[in-house]
């Protein structure tokens, strides 16, 4: 009984270290440039279309910065 105890641990523990040891891998110097991929920083220009949704949303009689004309108070 204590015996198929210990083998059971001990092969839920190589279990578990197999998994963990074949996560770790090693980039290759040409996987390194998606790391530093564009798209994955927050550019000013998704900064400053964030913080313009949250104008057109709080100023409703602005009109919209798009080249629309008008605003929010129905007047043209």
């Amino acid at each position: 009984m204590k015996s198929s105890r210990t083998f059971f641990l001990l092969a839920i523990m190589a279990f578990s270290m197999t998994g963990m040891l074949s996560a770790c891998s090693s980039v290759k110097p040409y996987q390194k440039s998606k790391l530093n991929d564009a798209d994955m920083t927050l550019s000013a220009r998704k900064v400053q279309k964030f913080e313009q949704g949250f104008q057109l949303y709080r100023e409703g009689g602005s009109g919209a910065n798009g080249g629309k004309s008008g605003g929010g108070c129905g007047c043209n």
